[in-house]
């Protein structure tokens, strides 16, 4: 004999804290908004509750007339604790990538559309400091949060709340949720001084056939007597030593970065050694292409192709 609890669903998830993500928007109805008394609502109740005692006993009309019009004041105030947060929309803001370590910040998005501003509505995740906002008539605004990092892939948003304790600070209204929010790690950058490896190939013929000042050819340690103005400056300020930059003047040099190139090291190793080449080809304006087990990326410059060879890093050996 199955017996059924005449309870919905959603709402027993949101009682016992098991929630399942949601793809917003979110509209905080009725049924989202819980309210209790804050500290301060109960010993505001224990006050009235003695003043209400005072003047039954000793028969004080003023008191009387005091005790009510701060009891009617306190529940009044409940319904605009509750009218601050319901009916807000809910959504899911754009989250950058992060590298491993990096702490990933998720955005949300709250819009206001009624007729009436909505004060102090905060947000909190975990033990961090909530952050509140102010939202006008008809308009959205974003409250962040953050998450700590520790491995590369894939990295899900975890459940937050948005509440209020507008007007009085004698109610707390708040709502549970679980957006549908995920952030890409990419690899940890490997630390080490590791300069970009010098395979550099030039396509066409006579490729490399002497030097000139048109394209960058990639680097050579620095050798007393050359120009401080052809030094990469930018690897010398990682650390990683003095460099020379060469140009070629026939074709843009191509930098293949393959990872049969790191033999001997840990998959996880070659991933972070990889990533910290990739970022020194672009920031070298380097013309360059990479080689993984399970895939090739082709020749190709720009933020843009940066961002798909990191992402190919970060989701190497992990199913999508």
């Amino acid at each position: 004999m199955n017996l059924r609890l005449p309870i919905d669903r959603a709402l027993w998830r949101r009682i016992f804290n098991r929630m399942e993500s949601e793809a917003g928007p979110v509209v905080l109805d009725r049924k989202r908004v819980f309210i209790l008394p804050t500290r301060h609502g109960l010993m505001f109740s224990l006050a009235l509750l003695a003043m209400l005692t005072g003047s039954i006993n000793y028969n004080l009309s003023l008191g009387y007339v005091l005790t009510f019009l701060l009891g009617s004041m306190a529940l009044v105030s409940i319904l605009h604790t509750f009218r601050n947060l319901a009916q807000l929309a809910v959504s899911a803001g754009k989250t950058a990538p992060v590298f491993a370590g990096q702490p990933a910040v998720f955005t949300v998005c709250l819009d206001n559309p009624g007729a009436l501003p909505r004060h102090a509505v905060g947000l909190s995740h975990a033990k961090q400091p909530p952050e509140f906002a102010d939202i006008a008539p008809g308009r959205t605004t974003c409250l962040h949060f953050s998450v700590a990092t520790a491995r590369r892939g894939w990295l899900e948003a975890e459940r937050f709340s948005l509440f209020t304790q507008f007007p009085l600070g004698l109610f707390h209204a708040w709502s549970n949720l679980h957006l549908a929010m995920s952030c890409i790690v990419y690899p940890r950058p490997d630390s080490a001084n590791a300069p970009l490896p010098l395979s550099l190939q030039s396509p066409g013929e006579g490729a490399g056939a002497g030097e000139g000042v048109d394209d960058f050819a990639g680097l050579r340690p620095y050798h007393p007597g050359d120009s401080l103005r052809q030094v990469a400056w930018k690897a010398a300020a990682r650390g990683q030593g003095l460099f020379t930059k060469q140009f070629s003047g026939n074709a843009r040099p191509e930098l293949w970065l393959d990872w049969e190139m790191l033999p001997g090291m840990a998959s996880e190793e070659r991933l972070s050694r990889l990533c910290r080449w990739v970022l020194d080809a672009d920031a070298a304006g380097l013309h360059y292409g990479l080689h993984l087990p399970d895939r090739t990326l082709e020749l190709g410059l720009g933020q843009e192709h940066q961002r798909r060879c990191l992402e190919a890093l970060a989701l190497f050996g992990i199913d999508q």
